[in-house]
This record gives C-alpha cells, structure tokens and sequence, in this order.
C-alpha cells in the first residue's frame, strides 16, 4: 500500500477536509473522509485574514497548523491507521490572498507544514501554489493533474468541483490535452450574502431553499456578467480579490435587506450561468458528461440549474464514482503531496501557463516519527 493523506482548506474558509487515500498506479481507493468545521469566529477572521497585519497573520498560520495536524490525527484514527503507515500528507494550506495577475505576482497559502510535521510525525508537502507562479504560470488550477491522471483515458468529461470558487477540468482520452481553468464563483459569493443576511447566524443556503424561493432578477444578473474575468481565456484563476465582498456590496449590497431572496436567486443563478458558458466557450471539444464535487453539489437549486442548462449532457454528482462530494479535493492533495515526496511531476503548465512542468510543493520533515 502507498497511503497518503490530504488536506483541504478552501476559499470559503469553513473547515477543513482530511482524507486517507492507498494510490496505486492510476487507481486509488479512499479509506477515510472527514470534514471538520472551523469555529464561526476562525471562520470571520480566515474571511478577512488579508487585512491582518503581520503579528496577526503568523499567530493564524501557526494556529491552522495546529488545526490541520488536529485534522490529520483524527481521519488517520477514522481509518485505523497508525501516522507510521502514512507516507506524506499534503496540504494545500489555507489562500488569504492570490494575485497571480499583480505586477509582481504573488500567492499566500497559510498553515504551518512544521507545526503539522512535528504534531503528526509525517512528512509534508505543502505551499504548491509559488513555484507554478515563479515559472510564469497563475498557480492554480492545480486538481486538472489529479483528473488527468486518473479519469483522462475515458470519455470527454467536464470535471467540475464547486467550492467557494469554481474550477472545471475538462479531460478525456481524445483530447490532444487536458483543458482546465477557475469558472468564476461558486459558492462564495452565496455563502457571504447568507452569512450577511442572517446576521451571521448561517453560514449557507442549506440545499440552495432559500434562492429556490426567489426569482432572478435579470438586471442585475446583466450587471454581474459584465465582470471580465468572463470573456478571459485560460489559463486563468480568480478568488475572493476579484469575488468577494467587495464584489457584493458594490453591486448587490444594499439589496441584500430589502430584498435577500432576490438577491439569493440572482447569485445562484449567476454561478450556474457563468459555470455553464466557461464550458460551453473553452471547452476543446464539447463534453459527454458532467462530475461534479465539492460543497456546491449540496445546494439543489444550483444543481437544478446546472442540468437546464447542460441539458441534454447529463449532471451528475461524483457520488456516482463512489467518492464523497467533498472528499475529491483532499484525495488530490494527497496525491499531489505523495508525488511532491517521490520528485514527481505534480501539475499541468498548460493548464497553469507555467513555462516548464515542475515538482510543485516544499517538504518539511519532523524531527522524529511517531
């Protein structure tokens, strides 16, 4: 057995997913999934962890290190495992700011990969993202390597994960290379007006009822697509500097009072639309099948929407394959990570726009096993 842990922090910052996965060749199998939340407060503060001055910023790095080793510990537990059988654990950290565009171009992943070393006694790999960056590339997406590799000899899918920023891979077996680039939002910009609606006291529009019971306003969905993120070509990535809240106040901001059911419908279909034209635009070749993964997969309103407007291409969710909606990110990581460990190639510079294919990640070795 070759086992790998994974960890995953995303953007919508509200936990952190750890799985366990035994890779062999171009097969894996996943022995153990956990989401674990953070604390509503951790989760305000990761949200606005860019307006942080520097003590503030390594207190955080240190203590989601901590968190991730917690994280570690537990799912190795879940897979009645000992930390000894794990080979590495990869960590994609936590983004508190990515401007692969600035003029000098920059990423910032957060979660100390030594803390995580000497709490585990594991390897790690981790800060992925600089490297891809330093070679010219914009550093993400980094999950088309892992959907390559795994599902690119069948048919021509569109791999589509949903978390608070949407990034699609489009692979198959004739196509000349892997397509893959950041849609646009996701879940974010839903989960904020949520979160800003109620006051804070719900992080999400659980299973998309509340935009299902809104109507779109057409107007301001025009205003929203007029962004240019859209008509750029990849490669490409985005998050919450061009996404985030000060994309919501200016266009829907005072709305979200008056009108939050509105405002809910607007954003979801928003998503979906902008999901399904970075498709249908950048596609190679048109696609036989839609997977999708991540948190978004739980909002059926945003589903319901994605299958109008695929249609007659089937939706469907990554369950289907066996594997949890939200375990494919860290199962990623993990692979990532155990191929940063062996000196692999562990990403796709046509899909970054990196200049050479490079082994992404640092390792951080403890002092001594467990």
């Amino acid at each position: 057995m070759t086992l790998a842990l994974g960890l995953m922090s995303g953007t919508s910052g509200d936990g952190v997913s750890a799985a366990v996965a035994d890779f062999v060749n171009r097969r894996f199998r996943l022995l153990a999934y956990e989401t674990f939340p953070y604390p509503p407060a951790l989760q305000r503060k990761l949200l606005r962890a860019h307006e942080l001055k520097a003590p503030g910023i390594s207190k955080l790095d240190f203590l989601l290190g901590r968190l991730f080793a917690e994280a570690a510990l537990k799912i190795i537990k879940c897979a009645k495992l000992s930390p000894r059988k794990i080979r590495v654990i990869g960590s994609h950290g936590q983004t508190i700011y990515h401007g692969p565009r600035d003029p000098v171009p920059s990423t910032f992943q957060i979660g100390e990969a030594a803390v995580i070393a000497e709490r585990t006694g594991i390897p790690v790999a981790s800060d992925f993202r600089p490297q891809d960056i330093a070679q010219g590339g914009v550093g993400a997406p980094l999950i088309p390597f892992f959907d390559s590799y795994f599902y690119g000899k069948g048919p021509v899918r569109a791999l589509l994960n949903i978390g608070g920023i949407a990034n699609v891979t489009i692979a198959g077996k004739n196509l000349k290379k892997t397509a893959a680039f950041d849609t646009g939002p996701g879940n974010c910009l839903i989960d904020l007006a949520v979160q800003k609606i109620s006051k804070g006291r719900k992080r999400h529009d659980s299973e998309g009822r509340w935009a299902g019971k809104g109507k779109v306003n057409r107007k301001w969905l025009s205003l929203l697509l007029r962004h240019p993120y859209f008509l750029k070509s990849p490669p490409k990535s985005t998050g919450r500097e061009e996404f985030g809240e000060k994309f919501l106040n200016q266009h829907l901001g005072r709305h979200l009072g008056r009108r939050p059911l509105e405002v809910l419908a607007t954003l979801t279909y928003f998503t979906a639309v902008t999901i399904f034209e970075g498709v249908r635009r950048f596609s190679p070749r048109p696609v036989k099948d839609v997977i999708v993964s991540g948190g978004g997969v739980k909002n059926l309103t945003l589903m319901r929407l994605l299958r109008e407007f695929f249609a007659p291409v089937p939706v469907r969710s990554i369950e289907a394959l066996g594997i949890p909606a939200q375990a494919k990110e860290p199962v990623a990581f993990a692979f990532l990570g155990l191929r940063a460990f062996q000196g692999e190639i562990n990403h796709l510079p046509e899909v970054t726009g990196a200049g050479a294919a490079c082994v992404l990640g640092k390792i951080t070795r403890p002092h001594a096993s467990y």
